[in-house]
């Protein structure tokens, strides 16, 4: 594990104690996971949850240590010992905070989902670092008892439904960012597979959306503000129907139909040697398609290896706006 450093309390470098490191990043979950095993000498430190642990490595074909996982946090420790004692350390940056904190909030109209994450990340005395302006206005909105990120995501889901980018929340060294989905400066080509595995299914396709206004006449159905068909002609008539308080024009309601339709799915899934800067939310190249990364585990080393879930940004869009 030589172009890999683990720094514990910024006080213990652990490169020798460490015998594997795996990085684990999903669009489902805010918090990049790593977990590391570890032998334990002597000489090892005691670690225990709740203390800072920050992990570098040689960013493939750079050179120089980058920061991978900063900052981070231990979650969970436990050992065992079959002659020789080992630890098992699980490890979140630290918006694990904001995925395992709860609250009851009252968001005003006309707010950005980039200004409701500042907000979220003040409060919880985490920095931020870039955060773009996401631009739409989003509606007033209750927040009932839930965590910080199903907040955060509302807020992006809405932004999504009512025309805007697609963004998720990651942590860097300089903060709390908002990543554009698909929007990294490096995109790369996946030439050198070790294996490939193709999955295409009508199972959860939509070609035809009906978006309804709200109704509060109970003897009365609910006004059809859009009902947009895809291919219904290829595919048959599988209809989704939405309602949502905060899609509040005919305008919405048809941006918010057109990206709920989607036909076939296909998703990919990739192992291949490492590329260890790849993310979650990142746009990569396979056979000449454009992918977005849905999910992405890096098993450490030199040479590492990585396994990826892969799917067309239509289906991460509809997907993430479900």
């Amino acid at each position: 594990m030589s172009d890999y450093e683990v720094v514990l309390a910024e006080t213990y470098y652990l490169r020798d104690l460490v015998e594997e490191i795996t990085l684990e990043d999903s669009l489902d979950e805010i918090a990049y996971r790593a977990s590391i095993r570890l032998t334990v000498t002597p000489d090892c430190p005691a670690i225990a949850p709740g203390q800072t642990l920050r992990i570098s490595g040689v960013p493939y074909g750079g050179k120089g240590m980058k920061e991978l996982l900063n900052p981070g946090v231990v979650w969970e420790c436990s050992s065992s010992n079959n002659g020789t004692k080992h630890l098992s350390v699980t490890a979140y940056d630290r918006t694990i905070y904001l995925a395992k904190s709860e609250d009851e909030r009252l968001m005003q109209a006309g707010q950005t989902a980039s200004q409701r994450l500042k907000l979220y990340a003040k409060d919880w005395e985490i920095k931020t670092g870039t955060v773009p302006d996401t631009r739409i206005a989003l509606a007033r909105s209750i927040k009932r008892c839930q965590s910080i990120f199903s907040m955060m995501l509302e807020d992006l889901k809405e932004t999504a439904d009512k025309g805007g980018d697609l963004y998720r929340p990651r942590m860097t060294p300089a903060g709390l960012e908002l990543a554009k989905v698909g929007g990294n400066s490096t995109v790369w080509e996946l030439e050198t597979v070790e294996e490939v595995s193709q999955n295409r299914t009508l199972e959860g396709a939509v070609t035809q959306v009906k978006v309804l206004g709200n109704q509060s006449d109970d003897e009365k159905l609910s006004p059809v503000l859009a009902l947009v068909k895809g291919e219904t002609a290829k595919y048959g008539t599988l209809q989704k129907v939405i309602q949502d308080c905060k899609i509040e024009t005919v305008a919405q309601a048809q941006k918010a139909a057109k990206n709920a339709l989607l036909g076939m799915q296909e998703t990919f899934a990739v192992t291949a040697p490492d590329i260890n800067t790849i993310r979650a939310g990142d746009k990569v190249r396979l056979n000449g398609l454009d992918l977005i990364v849905t999910r992405a585990t890096h098993r450490l080393g030199t040479p590492g290896h990585m396994e990826l879930e892969l799917a067309a940004e239509a289906k991460v869009r509809r997907d993430f706006c479900a």
